[in-house]
């Protein structure tokens, strides 16, 4: 992608234009940033993926004049839905774009931001009046009208609190400082923290397309997690001696030197400069609970092959990452890796090009069914 280049998408700004005075910074409506947007997913396609155990999705109902909120989880059969003439009600179904390749391919469409950010689509059916309350999320999104309208409050919200019992994360006190009324085509980008609502003027489909920026707290316990991992199975272990140690008139004291013991050990599996960077790569890149490849034994790779849209695949200076796994690589080889994870793709000359390594790392992934010919 050309991160110079201006796109309708952005309503004409360049990526680096968006991503420096929008991302993370204040909201940007964008008329027709899909020009003649189609659904590449109708209602009974949706409908559909709702049904399917491997499928997260949430039905919504409530809004309207008495403010009573339902919320149940999937899988829903057609009959568990409401009537579609029924007003006040939300089917959300997560990680679309998991499951359906056009909606793959629009996601593609936002990779001027890291693939390390990206969380999923989500797509919303919504009747008249239905949406899912005033509330703001913690990631950036892209709210892109597919079909129908949908009128969408906006603003910077100082009071946080929340409804109480209600099965949402509902706004207690929502002050709108904006209103947009967004047809087909449409486009909406709030940062994270500006509180929302969206409410379905006519039976309409939302696509939000959502970026997730991981806790401190989350990350570093993911990562000492998977340090705990690693220097049981790698570090040499030593036991802690206390020859020295006198005796005690107050034995519900800890030593001094087993703090110091367990200060050493924390700093040794530490030590490896490259520890942090590979266990990250490789929790960025872990396929969500309900993903699952068909794996394709004996397929052979060819020629050109293009990654699954369900892989994740990344890479920084030492490693490439793959769906939770890591390797070393460098020279000749990491640059055609490297590509594979920007391009999603390689063609014939360059699949051909790659060592005889790298080749059998492609056979691997193929027959894994990570990657497939094309």
């Amino acid at each position: 992608m050309d991160i110079q280049q201006g796109l309708p998408l952005l309503g004409g700004m360049t990526p680096q234009q968006f991503m420096r005075r929008h991302w993370q910074r204040k909201p940007l409506l964008i008329r027709q940033a899909m020009p003649g947007f189609v659904a590449p997913l109708g209602r009974a396609a949706l409908f559909d993926l709702a049904a399917q155990d491997a499928v997260e999705s949430r039905l919504v109902i409530g809004g309207g004049p008495d403010q009573v909120w339902k919320l149940r989880h999937g899988p829903f059969t057609r009959r568990a839905l409401p009537a579609l003439k029924r007003d006040d009600w939300t089917l959300l179904v997560q990680g679309v774009d998991l499951h359906v390749e056009a909606v793959h391919m629009l996601l593609n469409q936002f990779r001027f931001v890291p693939d390390a950010r990206l969380d999923d689509v989500m797509v919303s059916y919504a009747t008249p009046g239905g949406g899912v309350g005033p509330h703001f999320d913690s990631y950036d999104v892209f709210l892109l009208q597919a079909h129908g309208h949908r009128r969408w409050r906006i603003g910077r919200q100082k009071d946080s609190r929340l409804q109480p019992g209600v099965p949402m994360k509902i706004l207690r006190h929502f002050a709108p400082e904006h209103s947009y009324d967004l047809a087909p085509g449409d486009m909406l980008y709030l940062p994270p923290g500006y509180a929302h609502d969206g409410v379905a003027l006519d039976e309409c489909m939302t696509y939000s397309i959502g970026f997730r920026a991981p806790g401190s707290g989350e990350l570093a316990a993911e990562m000492l997690q998977r340090l705990g991992q690693d220097a049981s199975d790698l570090m040499p272990t030593q036991t802690y001696r206390d020859a020295a140690q006198s005796a005690v008139s107050a034995p519900g004291a800890i030593p001094e030197a087993l703090t110091d013991f367990t200060r050493a050990a924390l700093e040794q599996a530490l030590r490896d400069p490259m520890v942090l960077a590979r266990n990250l790569g490789e929790h960025l890149t872990e396929p969500k609970a309900l993903v699952w490849f068909c794996e394709a034994a004996g397929a052979t790779v060819t020629g050109a092959v293009r990654l699954d849209r369900r892989t994740r695949m990344m890479y920084d200076r030492k490693h490439v990452f793959i769906n939770g796994e890591s390797y070393l690589a460098g020279g000749r080889d990491a640059r055609l890796m490297q590509q594979l994870a920007d391009v999603r793709r390689l063609d014939a000359r360059a699949s051909a090009g790659a060592s005889a390594d790298a080749k059998a790392l492609l056979q691997t992934w193929m027959e894994a069914g990570w990657i497939h010919g094309d």
